[in-house]
C-alpha cells in the first residue's frame, strides 16, 4: 500500500498505547513486519531522571530517543508513526519534535487537531486526525484545504469498542447506541470524497475499535477501509514495551472485568476494573504528589480523584494495585502472549483466506 509516496506491506497500524505501552520495542518491531509501529508520546519521558522536575525536556528528549531506536529496529521495513494527542500541554512542540526526529507519520486524536498539517508542513512526515464520526472528518478536511492547502495523507476512524479515552458521549457507550464502525466508515468516504476529488488524491482510511481477527480486516476491506488499527491485541506480545504484569491483566481479563470509565479529563474511558478503579469507587482517592501538567484539560488538586498520569505508570511499570490498564472491547478474547511476528502473520493469514478470490492485503 502507497501512502502519499510511503509503502506498507501490510494494512495495519499498532495503535499507540500511553503511558509507555507502546515505545520503539513495540513500534519497531512492527514496522519491522511492514506495518505501522507507533509509539505514544504521553509522558514519554517518565524513565527519564529529570521527569519529574522537567517534565518537558525529558518528554522530547525521550521522543526522539525513542523514534530513532524504532526506525533502527524496523530497518528498511514498514513505517514510525507517533500519537499525539490534542489534549496534551505543549502538543505543537511535540508534533515539531517528531518530525525533526523522522517520524514517518503523527496520528493525532483526542481532540481535534486542526493545525496538524501547518506543523508538518515541508517535511516528508505524514499526517492524520483521529475521527469516531463523518462530520468529524468533513470538518477536519474542510479546515485543512481551506486555510493550508491541504487534505489528511489518511484518516483513522475510531469506534466505540475502542481502549483507553473514546470520542462518543458515556450515555450512548452505556446504552450500546453508538453508531457502529461500518456506517461510521460509509459516512468518512462520503465525507472526504470531494476533498479527494479537489486535490486530485486519495485519502487513506483505517478502521479501528473492535478490529480483533483477520476476518474483521476482511470485512473492513470488503466494505472500502484501506486497513485497520489494531491497540489492545498488540499489548500481549513479547516485544511490547509495558510491564509482564500489565500484558498479564490483559491475558486474564473476563468480560465482566471491562468497563466504561470517567477519566479526569472528563471523557469517557474502557478500562480493566482492577483494585485501583476499585478503591475510586468506593471513595478513595489517588492525588498527584506533584503535577506536571500533562494534559490541558485536567482539573487539578483536590477537584480530581486520581492523576490519571500517575495510574498510567504504575500499570505499565507493573504495580497492579494502583495502576489503570486500559483496553479495549475486545481484551477478554485475548488468551495468550505471542510475538509480533506470530501475531501479524495471523492476521494477514486469516484475512486472506476471508476476502473473496483475486483480492489480498
Amino acid at each position: 500500500m502507497n501512502i502519499n509516496g510511503k509503502e506498507l506491506l501490510h494494512g495495519i497500524i499498532q495503535g499507540g498505547m500511553g503511558v509507555g505501552v507502546s515505545l520503539s520495542e513495540l513500534a519497531g518491531n512492527v514496522a519491522k513486519m511492514g506495518c505501522m509501529g507507533v509509539i505514544s508520546s504521553v509522558n514519554i519521558g517518565y524513565t527519564e531522571e529529570d521527569f519529574l522536575t522537567n517534565p518537558v525536556e525529558a518528554n522530547l528528549r525521550a521522543l526522539a530517543k525513542h523514534i530513532k531506536r524504532a526506525k533502527e529496529i524496523a530497518g528498511a521495513n514498514g513505517l514510525v508513526a507517533v500519537n499525539i494527542m490534542v489534549a496534551v500541554s505543549h502538543y505543537d512542540e511535540t508534533v515539531k519534535c517528531a518530525v525533526e526526529a523522522g517520524a514517518d507519520a503523527i496520528i493525532s486524536g483526542a481532540g481535534l487537531p486542526l493545525n496538524l498539517a501547518e506543523l508538518v508542513k515541508d517535511s516528508d512526515t505524514l499526517y492524520a486526525p483521529i475521527v469516531s464520526s463523518g462530520k468529524a472528518a468533513m470538518l477536519l478536511c474542510k479546515n485543512y484545504a481551506r486555510k493550508y492547502q491541504s487534505i489528511p495523507d489518511f484518516i483513522v476512524i475510531e469506534g466505540h469498542k475502542a481502549g483507553g479515552h473514546l470520542g462518543f458521549k458515556a450515555n450512548d457507550l452505556e446504552k450500546g447506541t453508538c453508531q457502529e464502525n461500518l456506517n461510521i466508515l460509509e459516512d468518512v468516504k462520503k465525507a472526504i470524497k470531494p476533498y479527494e476529488e479537489e486535490f486530485n488524491r486519495e485519502i487513506k482510511v483505517f478502521l479501528a475499535g473492535g478490529i480483533f481477527t483477520g476476518s474483521d480486516i476482511a470485512e473492513a476491506i470488503e466494505h472500502g477501509a484501506d486497513g485497520v488499527q489494531i491497540g489492545t491485541r498488540f499489548i500481549a506480545t513479547n516485544e511490547c514495551d509495558a510491564s509482564e504484569v500489565f500484558k498479564n491483566v490483559i491475558v486474564e481479563a473476563k468480560e465482566e472485568d471491562i468497563k466504561i470509565i470517567k477519566s479526569p479529563v472528563g471523557m469517557p474511558a474502557r478500562a480493566v476494573f482492577t483494585p485501583m478503579l476499585q478503591g475510586l469507587e468506593e471513595g478513595k482517592t489517588l492525588y498527584a504528589e506533584r503535577c506536571n501538567n500533562c494534559l490541558t484539560a485536567c482539573p487539578k488538586g483536590d477537584k480530581v480523584p486520581y492523576c490519571i498520569s500517575r495510574a498510567l505508570i504504575a500499570a505499565v511499570t507493573g504495580n497492579k494495585e494502583e495502576g489503570l490498564f486500559f483496553c479495549g472491547e475486545n481484551a477478554a478474547r485475548v488468551d495468550k502472549i505471542v510475538s509480533v511476528k506470530e501475531l501479524v502473520e495471523e492476521l494477514v493469514n486469516e484475512c486472506n483466506a476471508a476476502l473473496p478470490e483475486g483480492i489480498t492485503f
